[in-house]
């Protein structure tokens, strides 16, 4: 690995990364806009100017160049000597940051980006808090160019991040910078509007406030905002991704640094596909009933672990079957299946159902979005294989049950569409005991005894393990809805185990029997860079 010396101090990088990479890397602070890791580099905005050590042409020894260097673009070489704490880098940093100011309008209090916009870090670091500007500024219109997306032009310092990221991961190429010199601006092709499938990251991607959220904008200030590393549950893929809430609502997704998963991006089914968490038609309050089409009577939470207990209890093994939902994570999943097969040891556990919704979309940097509408199939066959014994697959299920093989079944839900057909309700309407653990009602509640509510997944903790067998970890950004106890803590009970359920401590369990459960992958930490 090669070592160059920043401000007169030695530091180690990565090979083949820019200087700037290097330094940001080492934790060194380098003012930057147009330079993004998952992009090309165009060097344009030429704020990350530094002073290079170069042989001298008579004399060959090494001296400071007389011109800066733009760091993004000039890659790291052993023994390479830079400096950004000089007179001539900061004059020019607060060049640049003065050229960046003389258009831009002063609304920050109300721009949605304030308090995340390095245009604002920028000015107070490196600016000089004054302008020379004295003519009437130039003002462009605000566009709406998409679905998701506006464009407030005059925010913009055309770093070109969006438009490179359409041509170069999205494959899209809606956005172009038009005019040029002072009059220059992003704008949508004629006819094309920005509806790539991947689109939600320019946002990300615009370090000021000019690519703005329709949904986001004005409904909060990112000062408000309490940010909770997460998987996406949206697809196999399982991005890595922060839920940002506040007030215990959830407020926005962002896709979060995974070089194994998704690298900087996620899809916009993803990132807009949260809303069902809110819907009004949740189940909220725990109920039974003595027989199929009998009259619904509460259920106390304190009471559920043992009633759903006892009515396994009371049925031959044989006779019992749990279906574990790949919308489970891990944890949930094999505490259910340790309960099962401590009750009902020959019990057939079953993998639940699989969306699938189209087909693979495959972008130009391989980014994919999945068709299997699922996060956790990988973990509950893994779970599935732990426990041994009779395992069947969902269909196989449904063929049994409709049988009359079947005497008492624990099936769980959580999905955000409707999941269940008609036929398969028939099917699991021939179980004399359907527990049902589900998110919203279905074809099922005419058929169950035990009807429990379940938490999404922003109210849950636990771990996911994604088409590529990557286990990740994924926290809580909220409490559960009023009436609703987390599934990990529900299993937890029915497991027999006191006291407050912890994914973390139950993966420990996991990991005495299944050493992969052991060591979840972390991405490695990236530099902040501007979003």
């Amino acid at each position: 690995m090669p070592k160059i010396i920043i401000d007169g101090k030695e530091i180690q990088c990565r090979d083949g990364v820019a200087v700037l990479q290097a330094a940001l890397d080492a934790g060194i602070e380098v003012p930057h806009y147009c330079y993004h890791p998952g992009l090309s580099i165009v060097a344009s905005c030429r704020l990350c100017l530094m002073e290079m050590k170069m042989p001298h042409p008579q004399t060959k020894e090494m001296a400071w160049a007389p011109k800066l260097f733009p760091s993004c673009q000039t890659p790291v070489k052993d023994g390479l000597e830079v400096r950004f704490a000089s007179q001539p880098v900061k004059q020019n940093q607060q060049h640049v940051m003065e050229y960046y100011l003389l258009n831009h309008p002063l609304d920050c209090p109300v721009c949605d980006k304030a308090g995340e916009c390095y245009l604002q870090d920028y000015s107070e670091r490196y600016g000089t808090g004054a302008s020379r500007m004295v003519e009437e500024k130039y003002k462009n219109p605000k566009k709406d160019i998409g679905s998701h997306t506006l464009l407030y032009q005059d925010r913009c310092v055309l770093c070109t991040r969006c438009v490179r990221f359409c041509n170069e991961i999205a494959g899209s190429g809606e956005l172009a910078v038009v005019e040029r010199g002072s009059r220059g601006e992003i704008d949508v092709f004629p006819g094309v509007p920005l509806e790539n499938p991947l689109q939600g990251n320019v946002v990300d991607l615009c370090p000021v406030g000019c690519l703005i959220d329709k949904e986001f904008l004005f409904k909060q200030s990112v000062w408000l905002l309490e940010g909770h590393d997460s998987v996406c549950p949206g697809c196999a893929r399982g991005c890595s991704i922060v839920v940002d809430e506040s007030d215990n609502r959830v407020r926005r997704l962002r896709p979060r640094f995974n070089e194994k998963v998704n690298e900087w991006w996620m899809c916009d089914e993803g990132r807009f596909g949260w809303k069902y968490v809110e819907r009004n038609d949740r189940l909220n309050r725990p109920r039974q009933r003595q027989h199929a089409g009998g009259a619904w009577s509460n259920l106390r939470w304190e009471d559920a672990a043992d009633e759903i207990r006892s009515r396994i209890s009371a049925v031959p093994g044989a006779a019992v079957a749990a279906v574990l939902s790949p919308m489970m994570s891990c944890e949930e999943a094999w505490l259910l299946a340790t309960f099962v097969r401590t009750a009902a040891p020959d019990a057939a556990l079953v993998g639940g159902f699989v969306p699938q919704r189209g087909q693979d979309q495959r972008f130009p940097r391989g980014f994919t979005i999945l068709a299997e509408k699922c996060p956790n199939r990988r973990g509950i066959e893994r779970i599935l294989s732990g426990a041994g014994g009779d395992c069947i697959g969902f269909d196989e299920f449904l063929r049994r049950a409709a049988d009359g093989r079947y005497r008492a079944a624990i099936v769980t839900g959580g999905y955000p569409q409707p999941w269940i057909s008609d036929a398969g309700a028939a099917a699991m309407g021939k179980i004399g005991t359907l527990i049902v653990h589900d998110l919203f009602g279905s074809p099922l509640d005419g058929a169950a005894a035990i009807q429990i509510p379940g938490a999404a997944w922003t109210e849950r903790e636990g771990s996911f393990i994604n088409v590529d067998r990557v286990l990740q970890t994924f926290n809580r950004a909220c409490r559960p809805i009023d009436g609703v106890k987390t599934d990990g803590q529900l299993w937890h009970e029915l497991e027999g185990q006191s006291g407050l359920y912890r994914a973390c401590r139950t993966r420990e369990r996991m990991a005495a029997l299944m050493p992969e459960f052991a060591t979840p992958f972390a991405p490695r930490e990236e530099p902040e860079y501007a979003h």
